[in-house]
């Protein structure tokens, strides 16, 4: 009876697993005429000759066990210890926001981050995180809609013309806008605008593919928390780099992204990340891809037309609303968040991926919204370093949406409409001022990095009523 164990036969380099079991039950089994060292040799032999053996009765299945190749583990680790990130107002910032950016620090990629002080979860990413990544890509870390973006127009109307003149806003608002996920113009309704010339669209099939839906869905605004609004902007003082004289004036604030191209690209390349990129679980969604690459260089292809496409988008709302009152524009100001950016950053050239969060560059201008009744800022930035020169785009959800509509009273939310004047076409419960952060606390988190130039007030307010997300 032979003495051999799983030791004696790793030894002779059999790989642990099934394949030992295998061999010590045939040696059990069959070999009871032979010793020890004769069972070795033929058990070697097998080994290094599997294929000799694929027909022989008693050695076959061992054979046949040994001739599969392991899968080989391709799995990305992360680094033990995650490169250094600052957060603003880390106190109203949610755990699991908090626990995200930890986990992208950890990406071997990753150079720097920052948290904006209207973090919250998102999918990979948190939403207001600021990651800075080596020669890499990170499609769920540009976001879902990508470029998606703010746009402001400042009229030479006072702000008595608003007030006084509700009925008309409110008709051309309806009239030149469209909302929600799928939504398209037809016929004659339809915008022209040169973004649809570009010759990106012919950079791949994919692309090519999305081009007529882009032609239909230019000029709309998508769901959840996009929105097209009438308010009133009120400069304390003179800006002498825009050329607004002190006052209260008119303004149209637009938020919205890519659409349907920009979500069917983020779709796809986020897939792509992921069968390219194997990541540890907690950091699937971050899949990146190599800027050297052919897919790398092909995201950042489709990226920027997306979010050439997002500014075309405003572009057209905004030329439209603009003919149907009137109004001469004394100033225009538009920023984009959901993108990645080629800079240089603490002597790196980086990639810098802002997912709801805003530019904030020495002297470049961002609008920060806060919520359909809470106040929104035009703002101008300070460059801080520290923050990757950025700061918050908006106010930040306080409540999921799922906790917005089962706690939010709808009654309350209508007073809320009341008490301060403000008219809502659309959006429902998930929207409600009270489903997000105070955008003054928000904004006194981010001294640091932008100043104030204007403070706007919403006084008329689109969003879709259809429950689609878009953001």
């Amino acid at each position: 009876m032979t003495t051999l164990n799983g030791n004696d036969l790793i030894a002779i380099g059999y790989p642990t697993g099934k394949a030992i079991g295998l061999a010590l039950q045939i040696a059990e089994v069959h070999f009871t005429d032979k010793d020890d060292e004769a069972i070795l040799a033929t058990l070697k032999s097998v080994l290094e000759t599997p294929e000799n053996y694929v027909t022989d009765e008693m050695l076959s299945a061992l054979a046949e066990e040994l001739m599969v190749k392991p899968e080989i583990d391709t799995t990305i680790p992360l680094l033990e210890t995650g490169q250094p990130y600052i957060s603003f107002g880390l106190d109203n910032i949610e755990q699991g926001a908090i626990d995200q950016m930890e986990v992208a620090m950890r990406l071997p990629v990753t150079i720097g981050g920052a948290l904006m002080p209207d973090a919250h979860q998102g999918y990979g990413m948190p939403i207001g995180g600021v990651l800075a990544t080596e020669n890499s890509i990170i499609p769920y870390g540009v976001g879902v809609d990508i470029g998606c973006r703010m746009a402001l127009s400042v009229f030479d109307i006072p702000a008595s013309n608003l007030l006084e003149n509700k009925a008309k806003y409110k008709r051309e608002l309806i009239a030149f806008t469209k909302f929600g996920a799928g939504n398209t113009w037809r016929g004659n309704e339809r915008a022209e605008h040169s973004v649809l010339d570009k010759e990106e669209f012919n950079a791949t099939p994919l692309i090519k593919s999305l081009q007529a839906k882009a032609a239909a869905q230019l000029g709309t605004s998508g769901g959840g928390n996009h929105f097209v609004e009438w308010g009133i902007i009120e400069f304390a003082e003179d800006d002498a780099v825009l050329n607004v004289p002190k006052g209260q004036y008119v303004a149209l604030l637009t938020h919205s992204g890519s659409r349907g191209l920009g979500g069917i690209l983020a779709g796809h390349y986020t897939r792509l990340a992921k069968e390219i990129c194997k990541l540890p679980k907690e950091a699937a969604n971050l899949a990146y891809l190599d800027m050297n690459s052919a897919e790398g260089q092909e995201y950042w292809l489709a990226m920027n037309l997306a979010g050439d496409y997002a500014s075309a988008c405003h572009e057209v709302i905004h030329q439209r609303l603009t003919k149907a009152i009137g109004g001469e524009v004394l100033a225009k100001v538009e920023n984009h968040h959901n993108f990645a950016w080629k800079e240089k950053w603490d002597g790196k050239d980086v990639i810098v991926h802002r997912k709801g969060a805003t530019p904030a560059s020495e002297g470049v201008m961002g609008i920060i919204p806060g919520s359909m009744v809470a106040p929104g800022f035009l703002v101008r930035g300070k460059g801080n370093a520290g923050a990757l020169n950025s700061a918050s785009h908006g106010a930040g959800r306080l409540m999921s949406r799922t906790k917005a509509i089962n706690t939010i009273n709808r009654q309350e939310w209508r007073s809320m409409l009341q008490d301060n004047g403000v008219s809502l076409i659309g959006a429902g419960l998930d929207e409600a001022p009270m489903a997000y952060k105070n955008i003054e606390t928000v904004m006194a988190a981010q001294s640091d990095l932008v100043d104030i130039v204007a403070k706007f007030t919403p006084k008329m307010v689109r969003m879709a009523d259809d429950g689609s997300r878009e953001d």
